[in-house]
């Protein structure tokens, strides 16, 4: 037999939400949370916002609360990450290559966007990094374009979103440069590129190392990288949360 919860008390609603928040260790949706808690998801979502601003500005606090448009998440501080691995004894793991980020840039400012699109910008072959990103869950296909031979179209993910520390793409840096109106065009990018760790070891925890504001990704013309460097991601969360294969 299901248990009736009571509402929670409005006192205690912010004390509620951060105890499910810390137990889950993975994004949970403002949905969830207003049904569980006895509240509407609007209701929920602006209780997170007002919530969140006092969390955050609190810098004797060793995690944070990142928000999201449909859901939240408490989260570490990146400054302590490698206290972290130590403690945790996380070996494995690495930064994304400078490429990857290039083609993370390309996808997110444009999305969607076919992987000829992203090779045209690059001037390189992008087929082993797509498929990474895929792998990744950074990306993920979107359906096909209306073209000859169909191909796959990408866009970014929620995780995406989630390792970057922003709540939608309307908060990437501003650059003044052309949006995709075709497919084929090239558009020149000319933005700094953050440095994102990611560690699928354990419970919890999530490191972001871009603060509010700073660049996603930087993409050029000219890119002497070899496609097939290895590639790892650094991020410490709960098994719930682990990367897509």
């Amino acid at each position: 037999m299901e248990i009736q919860l009571e509402k929670v008390d409005t006192k205690d609603l912010e004390k509620a939400i951060e105890a499910i928040l810390f137990a889950a260790g993975h994004p949970m949706l403002y949905s969830k949370l207003g049904e569980v808690l006895g509240y509407t998801e609007s209701q929920i979502r602006k209780t997170v916002r007002a919530f969140s601003e006092k969390y955050n500005s609190d810098t004797d606090r060793g995690i944070m609360m990142l928000v999201f448009e449909d859901s939240c998440q408490l989260c570490t501080k990146e400054a302590f990450l490698p206290y972290i691995k130590e403690a945790l004894g996380i070996r494995k793991g690495g930064n994304l290559s400078a490429s990857s980020l290039e083609v993370l840039a390309i996808i997110a400012y444009n999305e969607p966007v076919t992987r000829a699109f992203v090779d045209t910008v690059r001037k390189v072959d992008s087929s082993y990094i797509v498929a990474s990103l895929c792998e990744k869950n950074l990306i993920e296909q979107c359906g096909k374009l209306d073209v000859p031979g169909r191909p796959y179209l990408y866009r970014t993910t929620p995780t995406f979103l989630r390792c970057f520390g922003i709540e939608s793409l309307e908060q990437l840096p501003y650059i003044d440069a052309p949006r995709q109106k075709n497919e084929g065009e090239i558009i020149p990018l000319d933005i700094e590129v953050p440095e994102l760790r990611e560690d699928s070891e354990d419970n919890n925890t999530v490191s972001v190392e871009l603060q509010e504001n700073e660049a996603i990704g930087k993409a050029v013309e000219e890119t002497p990288y070899i496609d097939t460097e290895e590639e790892e991601l650094e991020l410490i969360e709960s098994p719930e949360m682990e990367l897509d294969n």
